[in-house]
C-alpha cells in the first residue's frame, strides 16, 4: 500500500501535480472501482482518462469539468456512467481496440465513447456494423414520425395550391388518415381484382363473338369493364403525379412504373387498332394488339401497393438473393452432371430418349425441381439410379436456402411491427412533453424530432447526444446541477 501511496497522484495545485508513466489514478465508475496506471492511458492522451493524469494541476475547476465528483482523501474519482460499458471502453489502452458486449445498445455505447472521448475507429468492425444498423432504425423511426406530423401539421403559410396537393397526395396514398381514403383504397383494390378476372375470362372461348371478319374477340360487356377499370387507374395515376411532392421520384418508383405497364398498352392497343391499320397491314395490327393484351398481367402487381404482406415478401427476397443465388448455382451444376451422366448411361439402349446432353439438360431440371413431366426418362438400370441420386440432390439443393429466407421474412416483418410502434411511442411522448410545457402540439412535436433527425456530416459528435430520446435506455442523470454544486463544495471543504 506504501509503494502504491507513492505513486498516486499529488494533491490539486501541489508543484508536484505532473503527469508521469509512474503515476496511478482510482476511477470509480457507477460504483465499480479501478486502478489505471499512468504508462497504460498515455499511449491515447487525447482520451478523458489520460486527461485526468494533468487535471490536478489546474486545481478543482479543472478536475470537475472532467468528472463527476472527487474525494481529495481517496484521491478517487467518480463518474456517473455505466460500468460494463466502461469495461469495454477500457480494452483500447490493454488490446488498441474496443468491443462491445452483448446486451448494450450500440447508440448508448456510443454515447459512452463519446464521454470517454475515445474515437470510433477502435471500434471493432463487427460491432460497428450493429451501430450502423441501429442508425438505420432510428432514421427509419425519425422518417415515420416526421410522415405522421406532416399528415397532422398544417402550415398556414403555404398557398392554397400547395395545401391542396398535400390533401390529395394524404388522400391516395395514405388510406389510414381518413374513413373516405380507406374506402377509396378498398375500391381500388376491388377494380385490380376485377380488371385481373376479367382479364382471364375473356379468353374463354363460349364468352367471346365473332368480328366482321370472323376472329374470335372479346364480349363487348367485358371490354366496358375493362375500360371502366383502366379510366379508373389512369385518374389515379395523374392525381397521385400532379399531388407528388418529388415528380421525379415518383416517376422512377418501381410500383408506379407497374402502375404505367398496366395501363400503357390499353392506349397503345387502342392507338394501333384506330390508326395502325392505315400504315400497316391488318394482321400486322391484330399480333401487335394481341402482344400488348398480355403486359396486362402486370397489373396484378399492383397489389402490391396494397398489402403489406407483399411488400415483407419482395424485402425478404431482395435481401436473400445470396441465398437464391447458391440455389441456383447448386441446381446448375447438379443440372450439368447428371445430364451429361443420364445421356452416357442411356446411349446403350436402342430406344433412347436422350438424344444430347443440352436435350438432358430439360430432363435434369424436371427431375432436380421434383416436377417429372415423364416426357422424357431413363430406361437402363444405371439411368434409373442415376435419376434416384439427381431426384435426391435436388431434394436438399433447394431446402438448404429456404430456412434463411424465411428467417429473412420473420425478421423484417417483427422489424416493422417494432419500427411502426416506436413511432407511435415518440408521437406519444412528443404529444406528452408538448402538452407538460404548454406549447402547440404540432410545433412542440417537430422540436423534438430534431432529437431523432441524423447529425450533418462531421458533426456525429453531438448526433449521439441527440439521440437520447430515441432508444429505450434512457438517459437519467444521476447528478442535477444543484447536487453537483453541493457535492463540488463538500469536496474542496
Amino acid at each position: 500500500m506504501d509503494g502504491a501511496g507513492e505513486r498516486s497522484l499529488p494533491e490539486p495545485g501541489s508543484p508536484g501535480s505532473r503527469a508521469g508513466d509512474d503515476i496511478e489514478i482510482v476511477v470509480n465508475v457507477g460504483g465499480v472501482r479501478q486502478v489505471l496506471y499512468g504508462d497504460l492511458l498515455s499511449q491515447y492522451p487525447e482520451t478523458r482518462l489520460a486527461e485526468l493524469l494533468n487535471c490536478l494541476a489546474g486545481g478543482y475547476d479543472t478536475i470537475f469539468s472532467l468528472c463527476d465528483d472527487y474525494d481529495p482523501g481517496k484521491r478517487e474519482f467518480y463518474f456517473d456512467r455505466d460500468p460494463d460499458a466502461f469495461k469495454c471502453v477500457i480494452e483500447v489502452y490493454y488490446f488498441g481496440e474496443v468491443h462491445m458486449k452483448k446486451g448494450i445498445c450500440p447508440i448508448c455505447f456510443k454515447n459512452e465513447m463519446d464521454f470517454w472521448k475515445v474515437d470510433l475507429k477502435f471500434l471493432d468492425d463487427c460491432c460497428k456494423s450493429h451501430l450502423s444498423e441501429k442508425r438505420e432504425e432510428l432514421e427509419e423511426i425519425a422518417r415515420r414520425v416526421q410522415l405522421i406530423l406532416d399528415d397532422l401539421g398544417v402550415d398556414t403559410a403555404e398557398g392554397r395550391w400547395r395545401r391542396c396537393q398535400k390533401c390529395v397526395w394524404k388522400f391516395l396514398e395514405k388510406p389510414e388518415s381518413s374513413c373516405p381514403a380507406r374506402v377509396v383504397a378498398v375500391l381500388s383494390f376491388l377494380l385490380i381484382l376485377i380488371s385481373s378476372v376479367v382479364m382471364c375470362v375473356g379468353t374463354i372461348p363460349e364468352l367471346q363473338v365473332l368480328d366482321a371478319e370472323g376472329n374470335r374477340v372479346e364480349h363487348p360487356t367485358l371490354e366496358n369493364v375493362e375500360t371502366a377499370c383502366i379510366g379508373w387507374f389512369t385518374l389515379e395515376y395523374l392525381l397521385r403525379l400532379f399531388s407528388s411532392p418529388n415528380k421525379l421520384h415518383f416517376v422512377l418508383s418501381f410500383m408506379n412504373i407497374v402502375d404505367v405497364l398496366a395501363i400503357l398498352p390499353f392506349y397503345v392497343s387502342l392507338t394501333l387498332t384506330h390508326l395502325g391499320a392505315r400504315m400497316m397491314e391488318l394482321t400486322n395490327v391484330q399480333q401487335a394488339v394481341q402482344a400488348l393484351r398480355i403486359m396486362r398481367i402486370a397489373r396484378i402487381f399492383k397489389l402490391a401497393r396494397h398489402s403489406s404482406g407483399l411488400q415483407t415478401l419482395t424485402y425478404a427476397l431482395k435481401r436473400s438473393f445470396k441465398e437464391l443465388g447458391l440455389l441456383l448455382m447448386y441446381l446448375a451444376v447438379g443440372i450439368f452432371v447428371f445430364s451429361a451422366l443420364g445421356y452416357t448411361m442411356e446411349q446403350s439402349h436402342p430406344e433412347t430418349l436422350f438424344k444430347s446432353i443440352p436435350q438432358s439438360f430439360w430432363w435434369a431440371i424436371i427431375t432436380m425441381t421434383t416436377v417429372g413431366y415423364g416426357d422424357i426418362y431413363p430406361k437402363t438400370t444405371l439411368g434409373k439410379l442415376n435419376a434416384a441420386i439427381s431426384f435426391l440432390c435436388g431434394v436438399i439443393a433447394i431446402a438448404l436456402p429456404i430456412h434463411p429466407i424465411i428467417n429473412n421474412f420473420v425478421r423484417y416483418y417483427n422489424k416493422q411491427r417494432v419500427l411502426e410502434t416506436a413511432a407511435k411511442h415518440e408521437l406519444e411522448l412528443m404529444e406528452l412533453n408538448s402538452s407538460s410545457a404548454g406549447e402547440g402540439k404540432a410545433g412542440s412535436s417537430r422540436s423534438d424530432l430534431d432529437h431523432l433527425l441524423p447529425e450533418p456530416p462531421g458533426q456525429e459528435g453531438s448526433w449521439s447526444s441527440r439521440l437520447k430520446i430515441s432508444h429505450s435506455d434512457t438517459f437519467i442523470p444521476l447528478l442535477t446541477e444543484e447536487k453537483h454544486h453541493r457535492t463540488r463544495l463538500q469536496s474542496c471543504k
